[in-house]
């Protein structure tokens, strides 16, 4: 199939180049110059692993190409997709769906003949009834079908996902745009993938709906974390025993400083403008995102108090700037408002991410930039670990103290079982955790044989040491 991908930002050019990959001939379609001639030559504008391989064989394929006009992607296509980003407003956080809407009025220009129109971007109910209004008023002329095809791509691992989906959902309200989507979706659902078909409006929710689970999941297990340290338990077995629950499952889990990124943020707030317009209330949500907004900073007040209560004066080294590893993504990071609070109680900041300090940059000041995590941590009062990259999970613990002027170190992530920090000589403070570094050695390994254990086929389930530890 022919295939038009308006906008080629992390959505758009994900899609654009898996598309290409599973055989279909692609065009996308960027207003930026610097972008289109950087992708011309094989360059990613975005870092995600794997991206510039799939863009560059496909190029070379010639399945896959870039341009500066819209008419030139939608010349004889038969899907078109809308990719571009809908920002939350300043003053209020509702979506911003200019961007889509003039996207709606340039393909209407631009389409040649019958068309697929899919809004891939993440948007509210009823802007699909929107998009297809202003086609059809701008051209009485040509058919045109507008159906919903959200996306669940996660950063730092999106080519994956989408080659190898949970589902793929397709909201539409013809018969045209059914068969489209079913005929481009075609490699995927051959292999097993669920194809979900709903109505326009219910595949809008879809996506907001999910994000909002899992950012409520996030918050809730952050609660736990907060509970496991008053009464001195331990939320990584406390998660790792609830998750194997197949009614609950062990995705999102996982304790830190909140969630962050270009979507639970947007996609919560969205949902809530969502529920405001109809008069339903969400509080479930609401919680969830006032919860989230408060923990960023409260993780601070973690730091302050493992300092003695006071950083002023103190240099603080943190680790990890992006909102998780493997992306260059700072949209809303939880390690944005964390250095800022400390900066204001008087600490001196020093930082490394692999892959974030030109984006930090826009959105700090007064920070030291380091090329290593020990060239951050030198000389520092404390380290606060605040992203679990491979680089910063694999640290030489006993280099890092020596590196420092006092031996804190605020786990923020458990990415360090307690007994190796202490053999360090580190005094630990993680989320969720007991105060104590004694526990016993076994603690950590009982947490992964569960979950060795859950992996193993039913069949050699049972036996030796898993019988004896489920028991």
């Amino acid at each position: 199939m022919k295939v038009a991908v308006i906008g080629t930002g992390y959505v758009g050019l994900v899609a654009g180049a898996c598309f290409a990959e599973m055989g279909h001939q692609v065009t996308c379609v960027d207003k930026n110059a610097a972008t289109v001639d950087k992708l011309r030559r094989g360059e990613s504008p975005i870092f995600e692993p794997g991206i510039e391989k799939l863009i560059a064989r496909n190029l070379v394929r010639k399945r896959l190409s870039f341009t500066l006009q819209a008419q030139d992607a939608l010349a004889g296509a038969d899907v078109a997709f809308i990719c571009v980003g809908t920002p939350p407003r300043d003053r209020d956080g509702e979506p911003d769906l200019s961007l889509i809407y003039a996207v709606a009025k340039d393909i209407a220009h631009g389409m040649t003949g019958r068309l697929t129109v899919v809004v891939k971007s993440t948007v509210p109910v009823g802007t699909g009834d929107a998009v297809e209004q202003i086609i059809c008023r701008t051209r009485r002329d040509v058919a045109v079908s507008v159906a919903s095809n959200p996306e669940f791509l996660r950063e730092g691992s999106a080519i994956d996902d989408f080659q190898h989906p949970d589902r793929i959902v397709i909201g539409v309200e013809d018969a045209q745009a059914e068969q489209a989507l079913r005929g481009l979706y075609a490699p995927l659902t051959e292999d097993g993938v669920p194809l979900i078909v709903t109505r326009r409006r219910t595949s809008e929710l879809i996506k907001h709906a999910s994000n909002a689970f899992l950012a409520t999941k996030i918050g809730f297990i952050n609660e736990m974390a907060d509970l496991c340290e008053k009464v001195d338990a331990d939320v990584t077995e406390l998660a790792s025993a609830i998750g194997l629950d197949a009614r609950i499952g062990a995705a999102f889990l996982k304790a830190g400083p909140g969630y962050g990124g270009s979507c639970f943020p947007k996609d919560t707030c969205a949902l809530l403008h969502t529920a405001q317009e109809y008069g339903v209330p969400l509080r479930i949500v609401e919680s969830t995102v006032a919860a989230n907004n408060a923990r960023k900073h409260r993780m601070a007040l973690k730091v302050i108090e493992a300092t003695g209560g006071s950083v002023d004066g103190l240099k603080i080294a943190v680790l990890g700037l992006t909102f998780k590893p493997n992306t260059d993504d700072m949209r809303e990071s939880p390690a944005v408002p964390l250095i800022r609070h400390l900066q204001r109680a008087g600490a001196s900041i020093a930082v490394f991410d692999p892959q974030g300090h030109r984006q930090a940059a826009d959105q700090l000041s007064d920070v030291t930039f380091c090329a290593g995590p020990y060239e951050a941590a030198a000389g520092a009062d404390a380290v606060v670990l605040m992203t679990e990259w491979d680089v910063i999970a694999a640290l030489d613990l006993t280099r890092l103290r020596k590196a420092m002027r006092a031996p804190v170190m605020i786990d923020l992530r458990n990415i360090y079982p307690p007994e190796q920090v202490a053999r360090a000589g580190f005094r630990l403070v993680g989320v969720g955790r007991p105060h104590r570094t004694d526990a016993p050695a076994t603690a950590d390994e009982n947490v992964f044989e569960l979950l060795r254990y859950r992996a193993l086929p039913s069949g050699e389930r049972g036996r030796g040491s898993h019988e004896e530890l489920v028991k």
